[in-house]
């Protein structure tokens, strides 16, 4: 049977070496890395070889980065502790109505406790407006959170825009980069960010391990509290096995793979659609192609449902998805496809994500390409 793995937003297969490396430490550092013998300074070692590795990715100090479980966490801990920290300056917040619900989520959550939150719309190709939010800003907004590129349909949001227009704004910046870390060169002091997110599973990493990055020069208090890891900046005993995993798959997204898989993702997008062209498939994509991360395909084939096209395609062994993985196994409609779209519009049950990754290769997407041109004329001719 065939077997196609065409879902890497939401998760991605841990590289072999990766795997090779937290199997070891699993099995050889065992020590609390809290701990003052030779077990636990060993562990701690490793964890601070990683910490090295991983600001160097994003051009930073070590001691801006805070190991944790991943994008969720992160994005708590900088918008609710951002948010209690500076309410005495302001209870306003601004984000937008296409973050993923790890942000979103935590901004109702943050309602109720009294904080005004600005959701910012987004155009019919999903983009953002930095005039709008300059207009949405106020003298007690302290905290706007924007994402780096979205999960669904790809887009890069104006991250550098952003960054210069609050220089002047004392608001703090938080940026979901969970999703683009794997492709794009990011440098947070370059583009005034202030707290980024990261989580190890979208680059081949573990899952439940990721990093908050925290610029020095802000003051965040711990979310979680009790011993005194991670400076006191995040209590909980380290997943050693996990950062070093975290490590692994970042010192393995060199400056060259990145441009490498890029390359090979626009490929792959391309010969999608130039077969859906040739077999006179409609099709509609959904965000904007000139603006986005290489390896999310978001596309609308009209008149066909998105959930009966999933799962016919499952059962010939190919794996796609309607969009965020957190939302599935739910009968919600894609709350980004409704913000570019409006409440009912026929596209946000009838468009899919395609998102290529490690192992993804062109012979695939060919076989890919046949089977979903197959299945949606079989669905369209029933």
């Amino acid at each position: 049977m065939t077997s196609i793995y065409l879902d890497h937003a939401a998760t991605t297969p841990m590289h072999p070496s990766v795997i090779e490396v937290v199997a070891a430490e699993m099995a050889n550092t065992f020590g609390n890395p809290s701990s003052i013998h030779t077990f636990g300074r060993q562990a701690h070692r490793k964890i601070e070889n990683v910490r090295q590795v991983v600001a160097e990715s994003l051009h930073v100090k070590p001691h801006e980065i805070i190991f944790n479980s991943g994008g969720t966490e992160g994005d708590n801990t900088a918008i609710i502790e951002t948010a209690l920290s500076k309410k005495e300056q302001g209870m306003h917040l601004i984000t937008t109505a296409i973050e993923h619900p790890a942000v979103l989520e935590t901004m109702k959550y943050l309602e109720t406790l009294g904080f005004e939150v600005t959701y910012l719309p987004v155009d019919e190709t999903g983009q953002l407006s930095v005039e709008k939010l300059k207009q949405e800003l106020r003298e007690d907004t302290t905290l706007v959170s924007v994402m780096y590129g979205n999960n669904e349909i790809g887009n890069l949001l104006p991250i550098k825009e952003i960054g210069l227009l609050l220089k002047e704004h004392p608001a703090v910046f938080h940026t979901d980069a969970v999703q683009a870390y794997g492709s794009e060169q990011i440098a947070p002091h370059e583009l005034g960010i202030d707290l980024l997110s990261i989580s190890a599973h979208k680059i081949n990493g573990p899952k439940g391990v990721g990093f908050l990055y925290k610029n020095d020069a802000l003051s965040l208090p711990s979310f979680l509290h009790g011993g005194e890891q991670e400076e006191k900046r995040r209590a909980g005993t380290e997943n050693v096995a996990g950062i070093v995993g975290l490590g692994k798959a970042v010192e393995l997204l060199t400056d060259d793979e990145k441009k490498r898989r890029h390359e090979a993702y626009v490929d792959y997008q391309k010969l999608i659609l130039t077969k859906l062209d040739q077999a006179a498939v409609a099709y509609q994509i959904n965000g904007a192609p000139e603006n986005k991360l290489a390896h999310i395909l978001n596309v609308r084939f009209p008149e066909v449902s998105s959930d009966l096209l999933l799962m016919h395609l499952d059962l010939q062994g190919v794996a796609i998805s309607t969009g965020s993985a957190c939302t599935a196994g739910t009968v919600e409609p894609s709350h980004v496809l409704e913000a570019m779209y409006g409440k009912g519009h026929p596209a946000i049950k009838e468009s899919v994500r395609i998102s290529f990754g490690l192992g993804t290769n062109r012979e695939q997407i060919e076989e890919f390409t046949d089977i979903l041109i197959q299945t949606i004329q079989r669905l369209k001719a029933s």
